[in-house]
């Protein structure tokens, strides 16, 4: 059917005939022209207007499966949060029927399992026998500590702030004074082959003793005494000898000392020239070869602390007529060659020295028989 055609302004419209229509009945005819239709009804037609269909609802079984994670909404950041991954899914259990099968379809049944016997068979324990290697394990483990800490301590007492271990006999030394005799320190003559100027013999004999003394500047230069009361003087021991001749005496001196091993190294090494820097006092006997030996007939000295043991040696030589020596000198400077002062020339240096060297070797000498009779013992 085509449109109508407009008409002209103020011209009404024709409207086209209508053909009348009849509209089917309920039962198949058609309704006659301004009938009212009836509602139409909602809901399946029925049995008698549609055709019979057969419907059949195949369900698959429910797979076990995680219950769903709720997806947390995704926020406009910068940073998008990456999507979960999907759980895995369990496998189906081996019964349950394929996903497509036929009519034919006989479910899968697992075979009962086969019982099989295991047999664990166990070496019995020796109980005599724990007992023991315990003991042996647990005594191997001590007797490797203790030599280990014994080899630790030893090489930490000698590496202790660089010292090393404490010199042999070196503590019986520091009480040598009273134990042993005097005639041991100071014996009643002392050889000294090759100890004269030119490689000359000498031969001392002693001329006094005196009794051990307190540390003192009666008995102790002053930087000698200064010294040894820094690190504990105890005792001071003289004797003075003369020579073959008569004509030269030397008193020799052994200052005891209660200083530790590092103190007494400090003044053997450090303290050695300033020890020596003042002349020793002289001992005279009255009545002997060295009654006229006092302060003004000093000529020659020497001085030596032991850096092994707790004992400082000093020495000191002069004329024996009583003549008086203006300037003194020490050993090294008057056994020196081309001298020509007067206690050079006298050979006074090589006296102190020789003297002082011999009562070194009997002191050590009476300090080893010491410690071998304490092994015998």
């Amino acid at each position: 059917m085509g449109r109508p055609t407009p008409a002209a302004p103020g011209v009404p419209l024709q409207q086209p005939m209508a053909v009348p229509r009849t509209a089917p009945t309920a039962g198949g005819g058609h309704r006659p022209p301004g009938a009212v239709p009836s509602p139409r009804p909602v809901g399946p037609a029925p049995s008698s207007d549609l055709p019979a269909v057969e419907t059949t609802t195949r369900l698959r079984p429910i797979r076990a499966t995680e219950p769903p994670r709720p997806v947390p909404p995704r926020s406009a950041s910068a940073h998008p949060v990456p999507p979960r991954p999907e759980p895995l899914r369990s496998e189906p259990p081996r019964s349950a029927p394929p996903r497509h099968h036929h009519a034919a379809y006989r479910p899968f049944t697992v075979p009962p399992e086969t019982p099989v016997e295991t047999t664990t068979r166990l070496r019995p324990i020796r109980e005599r026998r724990t007992g023991p290697v315990v003991a042996a394990g647990v005594c191997l483990v001590l007797g490797v500590g203790l030599v280990g800490g014994a080899v630790a301590g030893a090489v930490l007492a000698a590496t202790d702030a660089g010292a090393a271990a404490e010199p042999a006999g070196y503590e019986r030394a520091k009480g040598l004074w009273h134990d042993v005799p005097v005639d041991t320190l100071f014996p009643r003559t002392l050889a000294g082959p090759g100890a004269g100027p030119g490689a000359a013999d000498r031969t001392w004999t002693r001329v006094v003793v005196a009794a051990d003394a307190p540390c003192s500047a009666a008995v102790l230069q002053k930087s000698l005494l200064t010294a040894v009361q820094a690190v504990g003087c105890d005792r001071v021991l003289r004797a003075t000898y003369t020579d073959a001749t008569a004509s030269s005496v030397v008193t020799v001196g052994l200052v005891f000392t209660q200083a530790e091993p590092e103190a007494t190294r400090s003044l053997a090494d450090e303290g050695a020239a300033r020890i020596a820097a003042d002349v020793p006092p002289a001992l005279a006997a009255p009545g002997t070869v060295a009654a006229r030996f006092g302060a003004a007939q000093r000529a020659s000295w020497f001085t030596r602390p032991l850096s092994d043991l707790p004992v400082v040696v000093t020495a000191v030589s002069g004329f024996a007529d009583g003549r008086p020596v203006a300037a003194p000198e020490p050993a090294e400077r008057a056994m020196a060659a081309g001298q020509s002062s007067a206690p050079a020339q006298a050979g006074l240096g090589h006296e102190a020295k020789g003297v002082a060297d011999r009562v070194e070797r009997g002191l050590r000498a009476a300090l080893a028989a010491a410690a071998k009779k304490d092994d015998d013992q």
